[in-house]
């Protein structure tokens, strides 16, 4: 089974692109942030007559997540837990069974929290425990578990091209590193550098000072998978080029293939 995830920036925008790609990587589930619509606007027939079904949660304008899965849901939940009065579109998690058993995969879109002397900080840094106490209870259940998306989190210093320019970014600061480790801590796998240790390998060039052209980079889009998924991992890679299409994303997708029947 192929699962991938792609923040579109704007699923409006980039829904040539998005149809361009998924004819060329043809993913089983597909994990999308900042689709920014609201589920009314979610173009879901567009996707349903290629085979998938669709769970979104959106807002207009920004943020917005979905899941499209060739699979049915067993389940749907919006939001993650923790904080009844975040209204922000960032969090949807699926079940689905296969031949090989149930499979739960989340769809992360992490706050970005800039600028770190703000409030957009705090949050940011909320949100994560939130999601390690959610990571946490789902750990218990012992199930394959894949927690995809956009995390705004450069893990190390081999995620990213040039650090001194990231080094007082929300995104690199020693908290919001510290935070990432406890949650793979948890018992998460990060599947990328579980198949690949080389520096360079990134997954968002910026849209300003030709970061695309000079490969100036970083590595923030994740798949995080539980013991019983990583126990599965067969294999994955990051579709860089995509990034060269014309009116591309800022970030590109990622994909694995786990050791799951389908159908």
């Amino acid at each position: 089974m192929r699962i991938a995830t792609w923040n579109v920036n704007s699923i409006k925008q980039r829904g040539e692109a998005l149809d361009a790609w998924l004819e060329e990587r043809q993913p089983d589930i597909v994990c999308l942030q900042e689709t920014k619509c609201t589920d009314e606007a979610f173009d879901r027939e567009a996707y349903e007559s290629r085979g998938y079904n669709v769970a979104a949660h959106g807002q207009k304008s920004f943020n917005g997540v979905a899941i499209l899965s060739r699979i049915p849901f067993d389940e749907v939940s919006v939001r993650l837990p923790g904080d009844a009065e975040d209204e922000q579109a960032r969090f949807i998690e699926a079940v689905v069974s296969t031949a090989s058993g149930v499979l739960r995969v989340a769809t992360i879109y992490l706050p970005n929290g800039n600028p770190p002397a703000t409030e957009k900080y705090a949050y940011k840094l909320r949100w994560m425990d939130r999601l390690m106490r959610h990571a946490r209870q789902r750990l218990a259940l012992e199930e394959p578990l894949v927690f995809a998306g956009d995390y705004n989190v450069i893990p190390t210093l081999n995620d990213v091209s040039h650090p001194k320019l990231w080094e007082k970014d929300a995104l690199f600061l020693p908290e919001t590193r510290a935070r990432y480790r406890s949650l793979v801590n948890l018992g998460l796998t990060d599947a990328i550098r579980a198949m690949n240790d080389d520096p360079g390998l990134y997954t968002f060039w910026d849209y300003q000072a030709g970061a695309w052209q000079k490969n100036i980079g970083i590595r923030i889009d994740h798949l995080l998978l539980s013991p019983q998924a990583a126990d599965r991992l067969s294999s994955g890679g990051i579709d860089k080029h995509v990034r060269g299409w014309e009116k591309p994303s800022d970030h590109v997708p990622v994909w694995i293939d786990l050791g799951l029947n389908s159908r």
